[in-house]
């Protein structure tokens, strides 16, 4: 097919990668940590761990998954982490051992971590003790065998390690009582791996080397099936994009978003594969403590969502963060507003690049180039080894300029969701293409502008929300008769739940019923608003209801 946005490309970025380049993620990190073996890998909390130690650290863990926990290959094991030293090493280490990670969100609920754990089969956890209440709820109906517990400060030097516990625990009051039986320290198996020899496991690309959940058109999360083909390949097309910008073992990157989401997964596995030092925040919303970060850090590149480049915008001190070294400010997982692509280029002097992709994608597809000197507006071209169309229902190309569905090929690319054919066939059209849901044009570039979503799903601050979740929850209730949920504009997080609520209960409140979607959903599922009708909500001729009438709605409001 024709690649009219190769013109598009700067000097030395290929058209194609090379995906076999590497067999698997596990011969990436052999590889990086031999040729960058005494350059920091990562910090977190001022304490940077190097390729060599991070090679070391891992081989243990992988070793005593194999040996101590039994585990064998194939098995899934949830990570239940923030952005620590623990999660590199525990990722690292999960690969090694033939094994496949299953990202888990720590501020889950018990209804959603117990799914996700029950969906992916896991046999074992490492989970921070700040959530291991949560989990303790759950675990008996979890088909776990292991359990893993980490506390924040348990891969820090010995002093800072033993104040940084204590204080979390005792002092902050932030780790609630838990108790699960015959759970293993991280640090306790670290040692005992120390002593055991790593049996080797020789990995392809059809091995699987993740579950990565996302939202449901049923309400029901789905694991995203991504091998170690889709991940080695996502790796090579994002360093390759990134190379104008970024020399081997010479960045410093900083990294606030979660690890467990699939964007943030992938841009730590590309500064990996460039020698980087990737600096992990792990709470990036305590912003005095970030902005400290900064002020301490000579970094070159940053990944972040809109809302995260507005909020340090707007942070008190962020005026005198040195950004005189930044060559590189990625922005994804959601929309970036106008005003805040212009603020960041008059303060930074640097332009967001702002990317595309989907956790079926692995997940970058579509970005702008890395030398653009400002914002475009558009969210770019296909990077390397991928095909960008625009389809319409019947999966047939529409002309040049007009709006259809945005749709992928590329070897970064899933082959499919866990266990869930039909979900499967929905997405892929009969040659190959994978449907985003999202609306868009493709103008004679090649630049591929949104213009719509198909779905109905609601992004909050690069979170997916599914309406039906929320409304499941809701309707779960006993004070509710009717629900249905929708995203709406908002200047933060670029959109927000909004709940339509007609009650059983005239005596339920907001208060009672936010009370109880805090007890079910993670926070960013939490509605912002609740808007209480009298009258039944309005339905289709066979009793849906119709959410794009509540759109109209809104919008007439507005």
């Amino acid at each position: 097919m024709p690649k009219p946005w190769l013109a598009q490309y700067p000097p030395g970025v290929p058209a194609e990668i090379d995906p076999q380049r590497f067999a698997s993620l596990a011969e990436v990190l052999d590889t990086c940590c031999a040729r960058f073996a005494d350059l920091p890998a990562f910090c977190s909390m001022g304490t940077a761990m190097t390729f060599r130690e991070l090679d070391e650290d891992s081989r243990a863990f992988a070793a005593w998954l194999q040996s101590a926990a039994g585990l064998r290959r194939g098995e899934r094991v949830a990570l239940m982490l923030p952005n620590l030293l623990q999660y590199p090493v525990a990722l690292f280490g999960v690969l090694r051992a033939g094994l496949v990670v299953v990202n888990v969100n720590p501020l889950y609920t018990p209804r959603e971590l117990e799914h996700q754990l029950k969906d992916s089969g896991a046999s074992a956890i490492v989970v921070l003790e700040n959530f291991a209440h949560t989990l303790q709820q759950v675990v008996a109906a979890t088909p776990l065998r292991t359990v893993v517990t980490t506390q924040v400060g348990d891969l820090l030097p010995p002093l800072r390690r033993l104040l940084t516990n204590a204080a979390v625990k005792h002092v902050k009051k932030m780790v609630p009582p838990w108790h699960l039986p015959g759970a293993v320290p991280f640090g306790r198996a670290l040692a005992t791996g120390r002593t055991l020899a790593l049996q080797e496991v020789t990995l392809n690309h059809d091995d699987l080397a993740f579950l990565q959940y996302t939202g449901g058109t049923t309400g029901v999360a789905k694991g995203v099936m991504l091998t170690h083909g889709n991940m080695v390949a996502n790796l090579l097309q994002v360093t390759a994009w990134m190379a104008p910008n970024m020399r081997d073992g010479a960045e410093t990157a900083i990294l606030p978003l979660p690890l467990y989401h699939v964007f943030a997964l992938t841009a730590c596995l590309a500064f990996f594969g460039k020698g980087a030092q990737t600096v992990l925040v792990a709470n990036p919303r305590d912003l005095p403590a970030f902005v400290k970060t900064l002020r301490q850090t000579r970094f070159t590149a940053i990944v972040g969502v809109n809302t995260l480049f507005r909020a340090l915008l707007d942070a008190p001190g962020f005026a005198d963060v040195d950004l005189s070294h930044l060559k590189l400010a990625v922005a994804g997982g959601m929309a970036v507003q106008q005003v805040v692509a212009r603020r960041w280029k008059e303060r930074a002097g640097v332009p967001l690049v702002e990317g595309y992709g989907l956790t079926e994608s692995a997940p970058v597809a579509i970005a702008n180039p890395v030398t653009v000197e400002e914002w475009s507006g558009t969210i770019g071209v296909p990077i390397p080894s991928t095909e960008a169309a625009i389809l319409d229902d019947d999966g047939a190309p529409v002309a040049l300029g007009e709006v259809g569905e945005i749709c992928l090929r590329g070897p970064q690319v899933m082959p499919g969701y866990w266990q869930r054919p039909d979900e499967t066939a929905k997405v892929f059209t009969a040659d190959g293409w994978l449907r985003t849901g999202d609306m868009g044009v493709m103008d004679a570039r090649g630049s591929i502008r949104i213009t719509d979503r198909k779905k109905d799903m609601i992004v909050v601050s690069g979170f997916k929300v599914f309406p039906n979740e929320v409304e499941d929850v809701l309707a779960l209730h006993p004070g509710v008769l009717e629900a249905a949920a929708l995203g709406v504009p908002d200047p933060r997080s670029g959109e927000a739940v909004k709940v339509f609520v007609v009650r059983s209960d005239p005596a339920l409140s907001e208060d009672d019923l936010l009370a109880h979607c805090r007890r079910h959903l993670t926070a960013y599922k939490v509605p912002r608003i609740v808007e209480f009708r009298e009258q039944p909500l309005p339905k289709s001729n066979i009793g849906k209801i119709l959410r794009r009438a509540l759109r109209d709605d809104v919008a007439a409001a507005a």
